[in-house]
Order: C-alpha cells, then sequence, then structure tokens
C-alpha cells in the first residue's frame, strides 16, 4: 500500500509531501496505481520547482519512496504563494480521489501545521 502524507499550512501552503510504499494493485510495470499516484507527485514537485521565490528539496533515491519540502521566504509574491497553495489543491484532491477509488492500495493523511 502506498501511504501519503501531505502537510499544510492553516492558508493552505504545501509545505511537505511524504509518499512511501508500493500500491500492488498490479505487477510492477503494469500497475496502474503507482503509476497514477508517481505522475501526481512528480508533476506537482515540477510544478513547485519553477515557482519563482520557492526552494524545493525533494529525496528520489529510492523506488516506492518519494519525499519534498516546500520552502520560502516573507518576501514571496502573492502570485507565487497562490500557486503554492494551488499545488496543494491539485495535489490533495487527485490523491484523495485515488484512496476512494482504490482504498486498499493507497491512503492519504492531511496534516494542518502550525
Amino acid at each position: 500500500m502506498t501511504q501519503v502524507l501531505i502537510v499544510r499550512s492553516k492558508n493552505g501552503e504545501l509545505q511537505s509531501c511524504l509518499a512511501d510504499g508500493h500500491a500492488c494493485f498490479s505487477v510492477k510495470g503494469k500497475d496502474i496505481v503507482c503509476a497514477a499516484v508517481t505522475t501526481l507527485l512528480r508533476t506537482t514537485l515540477e510544478v513547485l520547482e519553477n515557482i519563482d521565490g520557492i526552494n524545493v528539496t525533494a529525496d528520489l533515491a529510492s523506488r516506492g519512496k518519494l519525499v519534498f519540502n516546500v520552502e520560502h521566504d516573507d518576501s514571496i509574491s502573492i502570485g507565487s504563494l497562490n500557486k503554492v497553495i494551488f499545488a496543494g489543491d491539485f495535489l490533495e484532491t487527485g490523491m484523495q480521489r485515488l484512496a476512494r477509488e482504490y482504498p486498499k492500495n493507497v491512503t492519504v493523511r492531511v496534516q494542518i501545521s502550525n
């Protein structure tokens, strides 16, 4: 099972994500659930990496695990901040949809930080 933890601020900013485990819906190379999880995560990560004023650190070193953290300073533009919030909305919505459709393969937990 793939377990996903999404951490967001009170105003909705995406702060971090940890995805760990294999979906085990099908055999390696043909697992549509794993492919969907990976696509959502990597697309979100790439979008974040292209937002001005955002620093993203990611660990993609091991198969079946992806971790990233999003940071910015107080001088970030409102436009960039809105993109970070939207990236969080996109990731959370997509992961929750997968978890509803494939509850034996994906779990999602959203944590709101202080």
